[in-house]
């Protein structure tokens, strides 16, 4: 796909395109382009350019009309938000913005992946996912925030995250507003009894950060943001201990809906895009 913005062309009126870095691996033409195509919107197309987040302003700023909204993947959150010229309250909040809509006034900034946790805890977890105790999240980026606000939002009671530095100031409120308890901890600290002892275990890192860890965080129900490749290696393992787990791209499906319907104005074609995507991951490799 193309790095750069595209000029308009005749038989396509309007434009979305997500940008990150890296971005050839991102699914989110397969999910959006079946929504365009389930309800018949010939005229929608959805590409990726590549973009790091000293690049997101200029990027954004420079797209021509046809452009009508942006997603933003990882490193684009934080400048997502910062270049909008409103945001909802749970983008504010969060600190972080993975969706960008044109409106009359600018730039509306929005934060969808609280939509991506909320849906795969609930198919992960079933009935219990309103009913958390105890929540694991390891990392403590732009996913992470989301994780934390959708886990307090629906009534965790603590949550402790395992980062490598110490953000607390900044990740603390986002369990504390909401009445959770909150604990901060390195990757030296006892791991493996911990996840014993969670309901759940939300990975918002690359494989790599936690490379040799598995074993120790696999002992509860996993959700791994992450996946390319698939399945993680904390999956798997997880996997192999019995657990269920849901990868990152049923999140991507879950928050690429209320995109879509930002970006369209139409209510998004669920079925068809979890089915788009869900073929494309299990394809057998050629």
């Amino acid at each position: 796909m193309s790095d750069t913005v595209s000029h308009s062309q005749p038989d396509i009126r309007h434009r979305v395109a997500v940008l990150g870095s890296p971005i050839e691996h991102s699914l989110s033409p397969v999910l959006h382009q079946a929504g365009y195509h389930a309800l018949g919107l010939e005229d929608w197309e959805y590409n990726r350019i590549e973009c790091t987040a000293e690049q997101l302003a200029t990027i954004v700023d420079s797209a021509d009309a046809s452009y009508v909204g942006f997603s933003v993947t990882m490193p684009g959150k934080f400048a997502a938000l910062e270049l909008a010229d409103e945001a909802t309250a749970r983008a504010q909040e969060i600190g972080s913005a993975n969706t960008l809509v044109r409106t009359s006034q600018g730039w509306r900034a929005d934060n969808t992946d609280c939509d991506g946790i909320a849906g795969v805890l609930a198919e992960l977890l079933g009935e219990h996912h309103d009913n958390l105790g105890h929540c694991l999240v390891i990392g403590g980026g732009g996913t992470a925030r989301p994780a934390l606000w959708t886990l307090a939002e629906g009534g965790a009671e603590k949550i402790t995250v395992v980062n490598r530095s110490d953000r607390r100031a900044e990740l603390e409120p986002l369990a504390t507003s909401r009445g959770a308890e909150f604990a901060l901890i390195g990757y030296d600290a006892d791991l493996r009894t911990l996840a014993g002892e969670v309901d759940v275990v939300v990975s918002t890192v690359p494989s790599s950060s936690i490379a040799g860890l598995e074993a120790d965080l696999a002992h509860a129900p996993v959700v791994d943001v992450i996946y390319d490749p698939w399945p993680t290696p904390l999956v798997a393992q997880a996997a192999a201990n019995g657990y269920r787990t849901v990868g990152g791209h049923i999140m991507l499906a879950y928050q690429s809906y209320g995109q879509f319907e930002q970006f369209t104005g139409h209510q998004a074609p669920w079925q068809a895009m979890r089915q788009a995507l869900e073929h494309y991951v299990h394809k057998p490799l050629s």
